[in-house]
């Protein structure tokens, strides 16, 4: 993996993060799309946020655009199963919250 944005996503250290910054969210009743991309364009990260909080299904990418982590959220807590993968798209590790 090359740098620490591929060094392994702690999913709920960067809720963490993002909680501690500044944001003003009005309440919504559903979710909205959350989607953040590197300098080249690509998805870092893309999934969906009710009331300012991670929920429902989220995904993880490296910059080559290779998918390196998935899993679900209800209303800010890892649920189900997560998996992380390979370059190659191989799950390489499951956790199951």
């Amino acid at each position: 993996m090359h740098g620490a944005s591929e060094a392994g996503i702690n999913p709920v250290s960067w809720l963490r993060q993002r909680r501690a910054k500044s944001h003003t969210r009005a309440v919504r009743d559903e979710p909205m799309v959350e989607t953040v991309r590197y300098p080249n364009a690509g998805i870092k990260y893309t999934g969906f946020l009710l009331d300012g909080e991670m929920h429902g299904a989220w995904r993880w990418y490296r910059l080559d655009g290779s998918l390196m982590r998935s899993g679900q959220f209800d209303r800010g807590r890892q649920v189900g199963v997560w998996h992380t993968y390979n370059r190659a798209g191989t799950i390489v590790k499951e956790t199951t919250f």
